[in-house]
């Protein structure tokens, strides 16, 4: 039993990460990637700071299992400004008795939200892994992505592959996303893009279910939210995995979700944010 408790918690974490992937998508195919594949930034700035916490539901009994905090600042990369976000996630004290998590996501993007680099560091319990993603975009319009994982044994594997979509990080993704008009979107439409995590690229589904109002567990603050899905596929069949609110404003702040796990589920709730480009006008209570 104490084995299955230690399993979920660690899916659990991995779902938080998802949390920063299920952001608006426009309601089309995926992005095209090309040399010209600029979009302007017009939900976060520098500085913009956000924290969450992670609670697990254990014999109907809610535990704070961890927490995260993302935040934006800027850098340069090959000697060019460019925006850098960073995702760390946590364990609680409580969690670490019977398994150990720790992550660090990095991601780096042009001024014009296009990715460049993405680096995770993750470790579960004694295992310890590293994922590098470098973005190069051709004059054809392709894209092409390097990528690196070193196993927790320190071996190290290299894949290159090339695309003509867009293909993101778990970081970037979000960050390119908040910029998008949500406003095309409706209820049971299914978006679909490409994601690298560092061992191989792959596709994901999601499907926008309209809007609701979701209320935070530690303030009761409340927020109008859009809410979209992430959907699995076994056998012809669809499975929810996860359900995810952001704001329904003009910062596409992510403020909640729920996870679907193989035993109890889990909820992940903001808890504060600080410097956010737009006023947060979602917030209803």
């Amino acid at each position: 039993m104490q084995k299955e408790k230690q399993q979920s918690v660690a899916d659990a974490r991995h779902f938080l990460l998802w949390l920063w992937l299920v952001m608006l998508l426009p309601a089309t195919n995926p992005l095209r990637a090309n040399i010209t594949d600029a979009a302007q930034n017009t939900a976060f700035q520098s500085g913009e700071t956000t924290q969450y916490d992670l609670y697990y539901n254990w014999k109907f009994v809610w535990v704070k299992a961890g927490s995260a905090t993302m935040s934006v600042t800027t850098t340069t990369y090959n000697g060019q400004p460019a925006y850098r976000t960073r995702i760390l996630t946590r364990g609680s004290s409580q969690a670490d008795k019977f398994w150990v998590l720790r992550d660090t996501l990095t991601s780096v993007m042009t001024y014009d939200l296009l990715p460049l680099s993405y680096t995770k560091t993750d470790m579960e319990g004694t295992k310890y892994r590293v994922r590098h993603v470098w973005f190069n975009y051709q004059p054809d319009g392709k894209t092409q992505i390097r990528q690196q994982y070193i196993n927790p044994y320190g071996k190290i594997r290299w894949k290159e592959e090339e695309s003509v979509h867009t293909v993101f990080d778990m970081a970037s993704i979000l960050m390119r996303a908040r910029s998008l008009d949500a406003t095309k979107m409706q209820p049971g439409h299914k978006i679909q893009f490409l994601m690298s995590d560092g061992d191989g690229v792959s596709q994901q589904t999601l499907i926008y279910r309209g809007k609701k109002n979701i209320r935070m567990k530690d303030n009761n603050a409340t927020y109008r939210c859009l809410q979209v899905s992430f959907v699995e596929y076994a056998n012809g069949k669809e499975k929810e995995v996860g359900t995810f609110f952001v704001t329904d404003d003009d910062n596409h702040l992510p403020v909640a979700c729920y996870l679907y796990l193989n035993i109890g589920s889990a909820r992940i709730y903001m808890t504060g944010y600080k410097n956010l480009k737009n006023p947060m006008k979602a917030r209803v209570k």
